[in-house]
């Protein structure tokens, strides 16, 4: 059976790219049905903020950026990009206030491989990063993607997720000359071992190469891991050269879902046939979402679900990992890896 929890907290989610945010700039964004103000300094520093006023209500949003403090657009209150306010500009000489009682939360944020990630605690008193954002090996800290596409899935975080990491519907969802013939079906062997926060399919040859590995040449060989919350990275490399895809799945609130899904690469040529391959991601990409969207059809019944094995069983993975980490964080304790080391064989 499927279950649907809280949005899991004292973790690391993705927020967007980041040449989405240039200095003195803002943007807005509801992550987990929360609002939050994202800004950089005029020094390039990123911040993330609540994004309401703690006066009246409104949207920090609405106010005036100088590349250091937000000035709130209704009564001019200011706050710096830690959240603590600096001033209220209605008092008076004789009034006097801790302005320290009057500031918005503060959420951690760090840029890793040319993207923005933010940390969402469970109590903003005992904010303590514990652990890492999953990195593309390979590819230094400060190397963005070559590639990077947004959809917007009209599902619970779950769905997206085990839409995803789903080893069967490849047949039937993503029938494509360029990736799957109509009626393929081929059995499959494969090791999976557990991480830290997840697990990972190991890495293995290819028997049977798509369209889309024969272009990259060699012999590739591919390993795909699963980090919590939502995040599939999958490396793909060959005699000479590596593929990264990296795709991360962000809640916005309970019924819409952000996939964001980027492209790391050594070889050359591929960026000469970007424009030909990005709507061929894009493709791809929207295949699954609208299988999803089909999906909220029968879900809105609130049917019984079943997951089989093997071929759901990293489904039912991610539910109890997902369980397991809540418990830990609940208990304050340390998080205990459910999985162990196995061979899952299906058909697909």
């Amino acid at each position: 059976m499927i279950e649907q929890t809280d949005f899991l907290r004292n973790l690391w989610y993705f927020a967007f790219p980041s040449k989405k945010l240039p200095p003195k700039k803002l943007l807005k964004k509801e992550l987990l049905g929360e609002p939050i103000l994202f800004g950089r300094t005029s020094t390039g520093h990123p911040f993330a903020i609540r994004n309401i006023c703690p006066h009246r209500g409104i949207p920090l949003s609405y106010g005036r950026f100088d590349g250091q403090e937000i000035e709130c657009a209704y009564h001019g209150w200011r706050f710096d990009s830690q959240g603590k306010c600096k001033l209220i500009p209605s008092l008076t000489q004789d009034q006097q206030l801790n302005l320290e009682n009057f500031g918005v939360p503060a959420y951690p944020v760090k840029e890793v491989q040319g993207n923005l990630w933010i940390y969402m605690p469970e109590n903003f008193q005992r904010i303590n990063p514990q652990l890492d954002i999953p990195l593309v090996t390979g590819f230094p800290s400060d190397r963005p993607p070559q590639a990077t596409e947004t959809f917007q899935f009209p599902c619970h975080i779950d769905h997206a997720v085990i839409g995803l990491m789903d080893p069967a519907h490849g047949p039937f969802v993503h029938k494509s000359w360029w990736w799957r013939t109509k009626g393929e079906m081929f059995e499959k062997f494969k090791v999976f071992d557990p991480l830290p926060y997840g697990f990972t399919m190991r890495r293995h040859k290819l028997l049977r190469k798509s369209f889309g590995y024969h272009i990259l040449g060699g012999h590739p060989e591919v390993e795909i891991s699963f980090h919590l919350p939502g995040i599939r990275i999958e490396v793909t490399q060959t005699d000479k050269h590596t593929l990264c895809n990296l795709t991360t799945v962000t809640p916005i609130n309970a019924n819409h879902t952000e996939v964001t899904t980027m492209f790391y690469w050594t070889t050359p040529w591929i960026s000469f046939l970007k424009p030909f391959l990005i709507p061929l991601v894009r493709k791809f990409m929207n295949q699954d979402r609208e299988m999803v969207i089909k999906q909220q059809e029968g879900l809105k019944y609130n049917p019984a679900l079943t997951l089989i094995k093997d071929a759901d069983t990293q489904a039912r993975w991610y539910y109890q990992i997902k369980r397991e980490f809540a418990k830990a964080v609940r208990e304050q304790r340390e998080f205990i890896n459910p999985i162990q080391s196995q061979v899952l064989s299906w058909r697909s």
